[in-house]
């Protein structure tokens, strides 16, 4: 083999090798996994705030969401007001509507000096429907704030 054969070769090498190291950097690394007790609470607060939804407990709701909630709805859009959620909540889904969270989606991220980011992937259910209807499973995040021991909702995204 000539020297400029093995050299182009080899750079050829080097290329095929840079390129696929380089991809290979470029993958999205999975979020850093929150240490077990702030993971712990926020299931915790998760489940206290939901049987509270799925048994329409609006006092326990009103003690979790901040007055500056944001809500944001991929299908019914952006709500700031802490008393239009409750009160949309106790027109529309009490009674009718629960939520169930699928197993093994949750996921927490530390917020250092903030709180948590909680993600997920939960099902709504029609309490009107026939039993059995299938519910489709939607994705959501949920920040949450702590300041001192109270943690409240601050965020919510709920994508269907």
């Amino acid at each position: 083999m000539h020297r400029s054969s093995f050299c182009t070769l080899a750079s050829l090498f080097i290329l095929v090798i840079t390129g696929t190291v380089k991809a290979q950097g470029n993958t999205t690394p999975s979020a850093r996994p929150a240490p077990q007790q702030l993971y712990n609470t926020i299931v915790t607060l998760d489940s206290l705030f939901f049987s509270a939804y799925n048994v329409c407990d609006m006092d326990t709701q009103a003690s979790l969401l901040s007055d500056s909630i944001e809500f944001y709805h991929d299908q019914g859009g952006l709500m700031t007001s802490k008393q239009a959620i409750l009160d949309a909540t106790k027109r529309n889904i009490c009674g009718k509507v629960t939520r169930e969270l699928v197993k093994g989606s949750m996921e927490v991220s530390p917020i250092p000096g903030y709180g948590a980011i909680e993600t997920g992937i939960h099902k709504f259910h029609n309490n009107q429907e026939p039993a059995g209807t299938i519910s489709h499973p939607g994705k959501f995040v949920i920040i949450w704030k702590q300041t001192g021991n109270k943690w409240q909702i601050t965020r919510v995204i709920s994508l269907h």
